[in-house]
């Protein structure tokens, strides 16, 4: 049990080192604006898993944090011998993939938001932390808001050195009150800027 434990702590790290690890509205919306196509999810999951690793089931196994055999038992055309992976191990497996789909369409968006910026889409309570009934003051609200390159260079930093999504969402905060309130830096000095309780978050590149 020991050793399965560590396998699959070491496949989540080798799956954190490739793109990070998605998590929160924020980080779901990310990488979503990195992909062209959809992740494959479920028995397309394993098909792409297979291929990308060349057919290797060693290979897959270490990856998913599973033994050799069990992934034998998953991919075998005997129906008396073929077993479905769990709940818990599709969930692996839909993450290794996530990790290893389209890395160069990734590595392209990437480069073209912090070349050009992006268009955030989301509906989040946001505002000044003005006093109540100000026309500013933090209300559940749905943004469109262009952000510049600069800003998709530090929200990438901050998520490659680890950031979770609180720390993202600060960074949100402060490119959204200077374009949304402050008019580019004109205005709204000294207040606080709340971005909180996003139900969504997605984000337009190119």
């Amino acid at each position: 049990m020991a050793a399965q434990t560590a396998v699959r702590e070491g496949a989540a790290a080798r799956v954190a080192e490739c793109w990070g690890v998605y998590v929160g509205e924020i980080g779901h919306g990310i990488e979503r604006a990195l992909l062209t196509r959809p992740v494959p999810t479920g028995a397309s999951a394993l098909r792409f898993l297979m291929r990308a690793e060349k057919g290797s089931t060693k290979h897959v196994a270490r990856l998913v944090g599973v033994s050799q055999r069990t992934v034998q038992r998953w991919i075998t055309d005997r129906p008396e011998m073929r077993r479905r992976p769990s709940a818990a191990h599709m969930e692996r497996i839909d993450e290794v993939v996530r990790a290893r789909w389209q890395p160069r369409v990734r590595v392209r968006q990437r480069a073209r938001a912090e070349a050009d910026g992006f268009v955030i889409h989301t509906r989040a309570r946001f505002g000044f932390a003005a006093p109540a009934g100000s026309s500013d003051d933090p209300r559940v609200r749905w943004i469109t808001q262009y952000l510049p390159g600069e800003v998709a260079r530090e929200l990438f930093a901050a998520r490659d050195a680890g950031a979770g999504e609180q720390q993202q969402m600060v960074i949100l905060a402060r490119a959204l009150g200077h374009a949304y309130f402050r008019d580019g830096g004109r205005r709204g000095h000294g207040l606080h800027i709340a971005f909180t309780d996003v139900e969504f978050a997605d984000f337009s590149i190119g």
